[in-house]
């Protein structure tokens, strides 16, 4: 895939960020419990999962693949999804959609710098620059000037 077309694809995923996270959050306010809301957007999101995995997969892992994943793995991208997605819905009826979405994308791009730059989770080095520290104070000054 190209650059432009990959670069779209992340700018989407964040519209539907806030988009789910707006109708999620209604829901929680709705039903008086964000947790309920959690709870029916991971329900739902297991279901929509499942079905691109039967519609897609070719072919699926072998058993000794399955057995060389580190157990934390099976269980933290669960837990962490569960815990951002319930302090989402619990946050943005509380402050709006646009400071929960500002802060953490705030969060996002402090902790994304730092990740890259020591090769955490095995992700690629990228090394941080001194135009890397630059252009991330101007992001998160654009950030926080936004909820000035």
């Amino acid at each position: 895939m190209n650059l432009l077309l990959l670069m779209t694809l992340a700018v989407a995923v964040g519209i539907l960020v806030v988009v789910q996270g707006s109708l999620s959050a209604h829901l929680g306010t709705l039903l008086n419990n964000p947790l309920f809301a959690t709870s029916v957007a991971k329900i739902t999101g297991a279901f929509y999962s499942v079905l691109a995995v039967l519609l897609t997969v070719r072919q699926y892992p072998q058993v000794q693949q399955l057995k060389e994943v580190p157990t934390y793995l099976w269980f933290t991208g669960g837990l962490i999804s569960f815990m951002s997605v319930s302090l989402f819905y619990y946050v943005i009826p509380r402050v709006g959609i646009s400071t929960a979405v500002t802060f953490g994308l705030t969060g996002q791009i402090v902790f994304a710098a730092i990740a890259g730059h020591q090769g955490w989770f095995g992700l690629p080095v990228e090394p941080i620059t001194s135009r890397k520290v630059i252009g991330f104070v101007i992001m998160v000054s654009g950030v926080l000037l936004i909820k000035s």
